[in-house]
């Protein structure tokens, strides 16, 4: 895009330089006229291009802080809901492994461990979160994380049909 602006730019220089040097040697014509309106028109799309550019890098930008928030967000829910867990070390390795979508055979060759050792911290993980599935672990902290205040609450259905 950046690109495309530079070339605009350059090609209402042109045009203008020429616009100039046109206008010292002849008469005003419908050629003039013509490049006048080229030269406006480039230099407008220059302007433009240039108001989009700068958009696109503030909501780029905005965007970035945004993720940056969510993700420390998480981090800082993880660590409070692993706290309250009382998970120990092991258990705390195995469940961020999870929660980043590791399968007992990854997780357990990650850690050196067997696979019956990982099935067995997983379902001691589960059991003090109060859930029974690698799913409705994750689906924990999917939920506080969501932003519901757009549902309307239940009972309002019959309102639109009314």
């Amino acid at each position: 895009m950046t690109f495309v602006v530079v070339l605009q730019a350059l090609a209402a220089a042109f045009f203008l330089a020429d616009l100039a040097g046109d206008m010292a040697s002849e008469p005003a014509d419908g050629h003039l006229i013509v490049e006048s309106v080229a030269a406006l028109t480039l230099i407008v799309s220059v302007v433009l291009g240039a108001i989009q550019i700068r958009h696109l890098i503030a909501s780029a930008r905005t965007d970035e802080a945004s993720v940056a928030v969510a993700r420390g967000a998480l981090g800082q829910l993880v660590q409070l809901r692993f706290a309250q867990w009382l998970l120990t070390p092991a258990e705390t390795d195995v469940a961020l492994f999870a929660l980043k979508g590791c399968d007992v055979a990854e997780i357990a060759a990650m850690r050196g461990a067997a696979t019956g050792t990982v099935r067995a911290q997983l379902a001691r993980i589960y059991a003090k979160a109060g859930v029974t599935s690698h799913t409705a672990l994750l689906a924990l902290f999917v939920d506080e994380l969501i932003d519901t205040s757009f549902l309307r609450p239940k009972g309002t259905e019959e309102e639109d049909t009314a």
